[in-house]
Parts: C-alpha cells; sequence; structure tokens
C-alpha cells in the first residue's frame, strides 16, 4: 500500500534533516514524503512559517493540510520540540508534573492525537530538540567544523555521562543545541546547515539505536505503508 506523509515540521533545520534523510529512506516502504514548516503567522497575504509560537497556530495550520488533502492515502506527522513547547499545548500541566521525559512527551503526543482526531496522524514530539540526534555522535560534527578538536571532544565526554541523548536536559542553557553553541558558538548561525549535515553523517541507524523514541517515530511511519 502506498501512502503519501505530510510532514509538519518546527522550522528549516528539521525540513531540510526530513527532506535529505527521513524521506529518501521511507520510500523503500512506499512512504511518500513532503514537508513545510509550520505556519506562524499571515500578513497581507503573504505566509509566514517557521518557529513554534503556540499550538493553536499550529493546530490551525495541521487541521487546513487534513482539509486540503482528504484523500485517503494521505497521512500527517509532526516534528516538534520538546524544548520551549508553547504552554498552550494540551495536556501541558500535566505532562509537566511527570519526571520521566519518556512519560512526558507521550502524554503530550497522545493529547496531540486526541485534540487532531485523525486515522493517519502520527504525533512526534523531539525529545527535547532536533540537536539531540547531533549528540549521538558529537565526532561527526568535525564535518563541518574539523578545527574544533577539543570543543567536540568535551561534548563527547558531556554525552557519555547520559544512557541516551534524549536524556539530555531542556533547560534554557543545558538543553542540547545550547550545548553544542557553548563549545561551537558559530554553530547558533550555521545551524540549518550544520545539523542536518551532521544528521546525515551520523546515519538513522546510529540515531535509531541510541534514541528510542525517535526510533518508535520512524517505526510508525514506515508502518503506514504496510
Amino acid at each position: 500500500m502506498s501512502v503519501r506523509l505530510h510532514f509538519v515540521v518546527e522550522g528549516q533545520t528539521e525540513e531540510t534533516f526530513v527532506n535529505r534523510t527521513i524521506i529518501p529512506h521511507l520510500a523503500s516502504y512506499s512512504v511518500w514524503g513532503d514537508v513545510r514548516c509550520v505556519m506562524t503567522g499571515r500578513k497581507r497575504g503573504i505566509v509566514h512559517r517557521g518557529g513554534l509560537v503556540s499550538y493553536e497556530r499550529a493546530r490551525k495550520d495541521i487541521l487546513l493540510w487534513m482539509k486540503e488533502d482528504q484523500n485517503r492515502d494521505a497521512a500527517f506527522t509532526t516534528m516538534f520540540d520538546l524544548y520551549a513547547l508553547p504552554h498552550d499545548f494540551p495536556a501541558c500541566e500535566k505532562a509537566d508534573s511527570a519526571k520521566c521525559p519518556y512519560t512526558r512527551v507521550g502524554k503530550l503526543e497522545a493529547a496531540m492525537g486526541r485534540d487532531l482526531d485523525h486515522p493517519r496522524f502520527v504525533p512526534h514530539i523531539q525529545l527535547h530538540e532536533f540537536e539531540t540526534l547531533l549528540l549521538v555522535d558529537p565526532a561527526k560534527l568535525d564535518c563541518v567544523y574539523a578545527d574544533r578538536d577539543r570543543a567536540i571532544r568535551n561534548l563527547t565526554e558531556m554525552v557519555a555521562g547520559f544512557d541516551s541523548p534524549e536524556l539530555i536536559d531542556d533547560g534554557p542553557t543545558t538543553a542540547p543545541s545550547k550545548r553544542i553553541i557553548h563549545e561551537i558558538p558559530e554553530y547558533e548561525g550555521m545551524k540549518c546547515f550544520a545539523g542536518p549535515l551532521t544528521a546525515e553523517q551520523i546515519g538513522l541507524p546510529a540515531l535509531r539505536r541510541r534514541c528510542s523514541h525517535f526510533n518508535q517515530w520512524l517505526s510508525r511511519l514506515e508502518g503506514l505503508g504496510r
């Protein structure tokens, strides 16, 4: 069975990653993807995309796409960061009380799934943000930052203290992207290029081994075509 899968993602970094890595992989499962950044606003007829500013705006954007494509072979999914998730997200207060990040993100995804109520909607919230994937193997950052050996070594040593990069917290100075920027400040202005390229170098098999929540999402997407 062939499925057309629409991705709604948080920003350009995720959009590039999905286009370069996820969509080509899913093609072998007869899942044909396309991707766009979530809409953040509209002014004078111009649609602005990128950045999850509120759940309500994201909800309207996703529902609009669902309305536009009501074909039986259409499916939908998201790639939003848990870090700095808008406070109007469904079940946000209840989820925040959960100590385990996997429990927390599971509650949020389940609430989003119930709210959007589509038979082929696969909600996904990234623990804790896209840069988690880069910390699966920080050494691969040398594909862009070949002269930053000490910084990369520091990141590698830091990650070794966690059972999984997905367990690195979402503090304003300690979230995965903040840890990378602390060691490699220029990453902040290059993330749309450097992030997807590094993830591509790491490869999906390694990302799946080290990030169980990401792996579960990808497995569900593969299953859409069965």
